[in-house]
């Protein structure tokens, strides 16, 4: 079988990013090995969600640590997508920068509506506790996204049919996770089953459609 060239142009920036990403990587394990021990078995045990989410501390600095990771490696993976579809018009650092910002302005605005929804409402414990989960399996995809994405800038080019297996996984694991949410609190869901929905519809489905239309725009 003969060997085909892969025409690669140098991006030095993305390196560095996933330089930092390993770097915050290695920090969350030497600052916090017990919970990053825990944090690595959270498919195969609850220990994680179950003990850490009592102390109510969402925005521990090991969370921290782990979601700037999330947010650069689902901007690196969103980049690779785009760059893929459509023709890039500007340098592809800008777009890149581009793509982070919009993310993590997307995240951080859900984070401060959520937190004014839970005083509002005095249901501060239930929320930080409802946010801990749901940033702890996000931040745990998003390691599997910046593996994904080491795979197709330095090993593979990507095409239509990787990117969607990569997408779609990635999707089904965060409809998993929230459906253990919410089934672990199920009994504050079904007593305001009307909130929930207006929920979902309005910061967990419309936010990443906004987002979407942002980058392809």
């Amino acid at each position: 079988m003969q060997a085909i060239d892969r025409i690669y142009q140098h991006q030095d920036w993305i390196t560095l990013i996933f330089l930092l990403c390993f770097i915050l990587l290695v920090l969350a394990k030497i600052l916090f090995t017990q919970r990053f021990e825990e944090f690595a078995n959270l498919l195969n045990s609850g220990k994680f969600i179950a003990f850490k989410g009592k102390e109510n501390k969402a925005f521990h600095p090991f969370n921290i640590l782990l979601l700037f990771i999330q947010l650069l490696a689902v901007s690196i993976f969103l980049y690779i997508a785009y760059a893929y579809s459509y023709e890039l018009k500007d340098e592809a650092w800008i777009i890149f920068i581009r793509i982070f910002t919009a993310f993590t302005c997307l995240l951080l605005f859900k984070a401060l509506l959520e937190k004014i929804i839970g005083n509002i409402f005095e249901i501060d414990e239930q929320m930080d506790y409802y946010i801990f989960q749901k940033l702890s399996y996000r931040n745990f995809i998003a390691l599997f996204l910046l593996g994904a994405s080491l795979f197709l800038i330095y090993t593979v080019s990507p095409t239509t049919l990787i990117l969607s297996i990569i997408g779609g996984a990635a999707l089904l694991a965060n409809a998993i996770g929230m459906f253990i949410i919410f089934r672990r609190n199920q009994n504050i869901l079904s007593a305001n089953w009307f909130y929930f929905i207006l929920y979902l519809c309005a910061l967990e489905i419309a936010p990443y459609i906004i987002l979407y239309k942002l980058i392809i725009n």
